[in-house]
C-alpha cells in the first residue's frame, strides 16, 4: 500500500518536472526554436488552433523561424496571431511563408526573462511540495487508523521526502541551465 502511494507521488512529481521542462522550452532565449510559438493559437475558421497543427515550422538559421501554412489562405490569420502574442517578434510574409527573425536579447529583457523563469521554478517547487504534503497526510492518516505500522509510515514519509528533494534538485538544475542559456550573448 505504501509503495503504491510512493509510486503515485513519484509519477505526479515527474509530470510536474516535465511540465516545467516544456515551459522552459517555450521561453525565447535569443535562439529560434519551434517551441517558442507552439502555444500560439490561430483563429482557423472560427476555431482556435495551435499553430503547429496548421503549418510546417522550420529553423533554417539560429535566429530565424520559417512558418509555412499548409492552407495559404490562412497566412494572414497566422500573422495576426503571432502579432497578438507576447513574443515581441513581428512576422514578415511573402504570401507563401512567414519569417520570424528572432532579435538579439537586450540585457534588460534577459533579466526580465530570468525573473519569469525563477517565478515558474518556484511555482513548480510549490507544486512538488503540495504532492509531498498530500502523500504525507495520507500516510499519517493510515498510521492513525492502524492500517500501517509506525515504522512503515515513517519509512514512507522519509521516501517521499527523498523524492521531493530529488525532483526539486532537478527543477533547480533545469533553472540554472536555462538562466545560463539566457545570459549567453
Amino acid at each position: 500500500m505504501i509503495e503504491e502511494i510512493i509510486s503515485e507521488t513519484e509519477g505526479k512529481m515527474k509530470k510536474t518536472v516535465e511540465f516545467f521542462r516544456k515551459e522552459l522550452s517555450t521561453l525565447r532565449a535569443g535562439r529560434a526554436t519551434p517551441a517558442m510559438i507552439e502555444k500560439i493559437l490561430v483563429d482557423y475558421y472560427g476555431t482556435p488552433t495551435p499553430i503547429h497543427q496548421l503549418a510546417t515550422i522550420s529553423v533554417p538559421e539560429a535566429r530565424l523561424l520559417v512558418i509555412q501554412p499548409w492552407d495559404k489562405t490562412q497566412i494572414v490569420a497566422v500573422e495576426k496571431a503571432i502579432s497578438k502574442s507576447d513574443l515581441g517578434i513581428h512576422p514578415q510574409s511573402d504570401g507563401h511563408l512567414i519569417r520570424l527573425a528572432v532579435p538579439q536579447l537586450t540585457e534588460e529583457r534577459r533579466n526580465e526573462l530570468a525573473k519569469v523563469i525563477r517565478k515558474k521554478a518556484e511555482e513548480e517547487r510549490v507544486a512538488l511540495r503540495n504532492h509531498r504534503r498530500e502523500s504525507n497526510e495520507f500516510l499519517k492518516d493510515m498510521g492513525k487508523e492502524g492500517e500501517v505500522s509506525e515504522d512503515d509510515r515513517d519509512r514512507g514519509l522519509e521516501e517521499i521526502q527523498k523524492l521531493t528533494d530529488k525532483h526539486i534538485a532537478e527543477i533547480d538544475k533545469l533553472l540554472a541551465a536555462k538562466e545560463k542559456e539566457l545570459m549567453e550573448v
